[in-house]
């Protein structure tokens, strides 16, 4: 397909899950737009990348569309490995692009670090890094050079939530007390590349996707955690590493509300739904007690098809998430994606787009002010709070689920909580 002269490359490093059902659907959908140009996409393996082109999905989805493989899988033997492949791809885009990355939590910080210093504008994934330290660098740096990073938690573009944040921040729902959430991955996680990063020493289940919840309440209420602790149960994968697989955590807030998360691969790959997930907050109003209520897992759709169909968990009867992201049929050939996740790529990308037009870096700064102070997109300046509740989860997690204090200032950091 033709491509307009003036839209942004994108550079996407990481060929993952995530990439092949939601980022790469999205990025095509903003080149059949003429809002991103030519594609470039890197992984430490070809064959991830063969794979990735090969989708029979996508190509349907996306007829003519395609990308550039770094490594070529048609020059490379497949299963070699560069863990470093990233760095040439990434000094060759050209300067006030996008790069868009989406790896293991504990590649973001050399990655993005490098896409800065490669003068491009970003879209990572959740979480932005997984110490607070790293999340400061990373905002003076990107604000020194006129970047823009937006952190991809999608669930802030359900609509859910911005219906809920607008409602609590009028005062419709008093004063936040108590909440429970919860978000519990397919079992067939444990089976897949997880148990090659999310091991004990590098990530755990709060971590990746209860950070989703956290960052949720926050984005609501405009509430700031401050104390943390987290339980982990360790589990053998099928490749002998160990992981943390079914996670419990405990969030106080900053007026003294408790948010109570529960993570795991535990949702049973027969079961209807594509795994389970809901948010419930209670508050305190002046005449009576309030309420939001999320059923993120139950979506008022029922499905029973004549067989289960071929992607793992995918079973004969089954209850569809129509908001988070879905291929559609609406004319014009190919399909459409829709949803949540669609719409916070396209957010992001648009930033990214919207800054590299930019020539004056007084101007691109303004605008980088202007997305810190909305909140709306999650930034390395408006949201480090994530990365300081990452911190103290995993010193939580690592000693048994003690208490964990965040202090916030010129010199933020988490401790260990001192009882008198």
């Amino acid at each position: 397909m033709g491509v307009s002269s003036t839209a942004p490359r994108v550079t996407l490093i990481g060929s993952g899950m995530i990439t092949q059902v939601q980022i790469l659907p999205s990025i095509y959908q903003l080149q059949r737009l003429g809002v991103v140009g030519d594609i470039h996409i890197c992984d430490a393996r070809a064959r991830f990348l063969k794979n990735l082109a090969e989708n029979e999905p996508l190509r349907k989805a996306f007829p003519g569309q395609g990308f550039t493989a770094h490594p070529d899988p048609a020059s490379t033997a497949l299963d070699d490995t560069n863990t470093e492949a990233f760095k040439q791809v990434l000094a060759a885009a050209p300067k006030g692009s996008v790069a868009v990355i989406a790896v293991p939590d504990q590649f973001h910080y050399p990655i993005l670090k490098e896409a800065l210093l490669n003068d491009l504008h970003v879209c990572i994934v959740k979480p932005l890094v997984l110490k607070f330290a790293q999340a400061e660098e990373i905002a003076e740096l990107a604000y020194r050079r006129g970047l823009v990073v937006g952190v991809e938690y999608h669930k802030r573009f359900d609509h859910r939530a911005l219906m809920a944040r607008r409602a609590y921040r009028n005062g419709r729902f008093g004063e936040f007390r108590l909440a429970q959430a919860q978000m519990i991955e397919p079992r067939y996680y444990y089976h897949s590349n997880f148990q090659n990063w999310c091991t004990v020493e590098n990530s755990d289940m709060f971590t990746y996707v209860g950070c989703h919840y956290v960052d949720q309440v926050a984005f609501i209420t405009g509430l700031r955690p401050v104390r943390v602790s987290v339980y982990g149960i360790v589990e053998e994968y099928p490749n002998g590493n160990n992981g943390f697989l079914w996670t419990d955590g405990r969030i106080i807030w900053e007026n003294g509300a408790c948010l109570s998360v529960v993570d795991a691969m535990g949702y049973p790959d027969r079961a209807a739904g594509g795994n389970y997930q809901g948010l419930a907050m209670w508050g305190k109003g002046p005449d009576d007690a309030t309420l939001i209520f999320h059923s993120d897992q139950y979506r008022g759709l029922k499905y029973g098809y004549t067989e289960a169909g071929t992607d793992p968990g995918d079973t004969v009867y089954a209850e569809p998430n129509p908001d988070y992201f879905q291929l559609l049929d609406i004319g014009g050939g190919g399909l459409t994606p829709v949803g949540y996740g669609y719409r916070s790529i396209e957010y992001i990308v648009q930033a990214c787009r919207k800054a590299g037009a930019m020539e004056s870096i007084d101007d691109r700064r303004a605008f980088i002010r202007q997305l810190d102070e909305e909140g709306i997109m999650a930034t390395p300046a408006n949201s480090s709070y994530n990365e300081l509740v990452i911190e103290a989860g995993r010193k939580s997690i690592l000693s048994g689920g003690r208490e964990v204090e965040i202090h916030y200032g010129p010199d933020a950091h988490v401790e260990f909580r001192h009882y008198d």
